[in-house]
């Protein structure tokens, strides 16, 4: 079975899409990793990252905004979900936690894993 590839993304990559690369990673089926788009991110969004992914997940609208801006050439055949989660939890705060797995099971399964 080939895993699906799962990249999530946020400002500076240390709170809400590390996060969610640290809860999916473990995720039978999927290969996770996760980025930021801004200049000081801990790992910034490039365009090996969009090529690898098949599902890119952003956490606010201003993420997809600039994606699309940035790299909208290589985003036809991909599937881009803003999850609309503001920037307002620290790292594995069970709150985001929560969040995350609630909106990111209606695109992925989370439950049989």
């Amino acid at each position: 079975m080939i895993a699906i590839k799962l990249l999530f993304i946020c400002s500076r990559n240390k709170w809400r899409s590390l996060t969610a690369e640290k809860i999916f990673s473990s995720l039978n089926g999927y290969d996770v990793r996760s980025a930021g788009t801004e200049a000081n991110a801990r790992i910034k969004v490039t365009e090996g990252h969009i090529g690898w992914a098949d599902i890119i997940f952003t956490m606010e609208k201003k993420h997809l905004r600039r994606i699309k801006d940035k790299f909208g050439y290589l985003l036809y055949d991909k599937r881009v979900i803003c999850l609309n989660i503001p920037d307002d939890y620290a790292f594995m705060d069970e709150e985001l936690i929560q969040l995350l797995k609630c909106r990111v099971s209606e695109y992925i399964d989370i439950e049989n894993n």
